[in-house]
């Protein structure tokens, strides 16, 4: 079992702002929505890098048996 320790940090990239950050990955969700809120008045600007997310997607799709 993965403690919250061993989880790695996520990538969020905001284009409008030119910012990229590392975020704890239980922190994630609430950290984008904060710099959308307080940053791009709520608009979805930042985001996790869309290149990661898509492989976090791959990942738990195969460890969920979806991709087979």
């Amino acid at each position: 079992m993965t403690t919250e320790d061993e989880l790695p940090e996520i990538p969020v990239v905001c284009t409008a702002c030119e910012t990229r950050t590392r975020v704890a990955f239980a922190d994630v969700e609430a950290a984008v929505e904060r710099h959308n809120e307080q940053l791009h008045d709520g608009e979805s600007v930042a985001e996790v890098d869309p290149e990661v997310l898509e492989q976090l997607v791959d990942r738990v799709g195969r460890d969920l048996g979806l991709l087979e």
